[in-house]
């Protein structure tokens, strides 16, 4: 009976992970470049943890970090063929050091998200729908903490003006919610659509944000002109940390949001959980993530220890 090859069990892997609700866009790719390279070199068709290793150092000129991951790839999808090959190795947790760091991300200020909307008001051209596009779209991730999927995946009917509601559909792990926004959001998500439609009156696409021609805009296209307001910007990175991104717009919102409620006295504990459903988190371990030691969180708890500290 013929072997099978490493390329089918990583395929039939993959759809059962895709059946659990992943989705798999980087870690799918990966592995099925894996399997060809496993079929090519192993010999006896055995994966083990020395031909992982050659695989997971291939780009040369990557980081530690980015090799770890590669492994931590691998890993996963050994510990299922294992149940089907018992030659399998599973490569030693950690061999390459962490497969995950957590950087710190960009809290943006008052000034910079500032900044930031009347850079996009100034995009080219000045009379065209690309300034209102990028401003309401940027103004919307920092005000709700939206992932900047969900706010480009909207479509012109999952967004409530009336009920000042929208409406996420199948986003992270296949999970929907809506998302409650503040008046002064409305207020400038109904003036961009009444400036969409003055200035795309026939879209060729049902999405909320639409680029000067009326198609959807893509995440690449989104990503290049951040990047080209930060540099006009000039905001490099401090201290060690990267340049400013898209998504730490959303660290930024729940950070703010916390230090909010810590200011007006609310318990976090209790609130948290709420927090954690508006972001769209599995858990409120998740939600943790994103909050940063920011100076108003240090303030407020440096008062709250002196008032327990010394009542009176």
């Amino acid at each position: 009976m013929k072997r099978r090859t490493i390329t089918s069990f990583a395929q039939e892997y993959l759809r059962y992970r895709h059946s659990l609700g992943f989705r798999l866009k980087i870690e799918g790719p990966l592995l099925m470049k894996f399997a060809t390279f496993a079929d090519a070199e192993a010999e006896d068709g055995r994966l083990d943890t020395t031909l992982a290793l050659r695989w997971a150092r291939l780009p040369g000129a990557a980081s530690p970090l980015y090799w770890a991951r590669r492994l931590e790839i691998v890993r996963c999808f050994a510990r299922y063929l294992l149940v089907f090959d018992c030659r399998t190795q599973v490569p030693p947790k950690g061999i390459l050091g962490p497969a995950h760091r957590r950087i710190s991300p960009h809290i943006y200020t008052e000034q910079e998200l500032k900044a930031l909307i009347n850079a996009c008001v100034e995009l080219e051209p000045v009379d065209g729908l690309r300034p209102h596009t990028y401003a309401t779209l940027f103004g919307l991730l920092a005000s709700t903490g939206l992932r900047i999927s969900e706010a480009l995946c909207l479509e012109d009917f999952d967004v409530d003006l009336r009920n000042s509601v929208l409406s996420i559909r199948e986003t992270k792990f296949h999970k929907s919610r809506l998302v409650p926004v503040h008046p002064s959001v409305r207020d400038q998500l109904t003036t961009y659509r009444r400036m969409r439609i003055q200035h795309c009156p026939h879209p060729s696409s049902c999405s909320f944000f639409l680029s000067d021609r009326g198609a959807a805009l893509p995440y690449s296209t989104v990503r290049h002109v951040f990047r080209a307001i930060v540099r006009h910007l000039g905001w490099e990175p401090q201290d060690g940390r990267r340049c400013p991104r898209i998504y730490d717009l959303r660290h930024t919102f729940a950070s703010r949001r916390l230090a909010t409620w810590q200011q007006e006295g609310a318990d976090l504990r209790a609130m948290l959980p709420a927090l954690s459903t508006y972001m769209g988190h599995v858990k409120v371990s998740d939600t943790y993530w994103y909050l940063s030691a920011i100076p108003e969180l240090f303030a407020e708890a440096t008062s709250s220890f002196e008032q327990f500290a010394h009542p009176k």
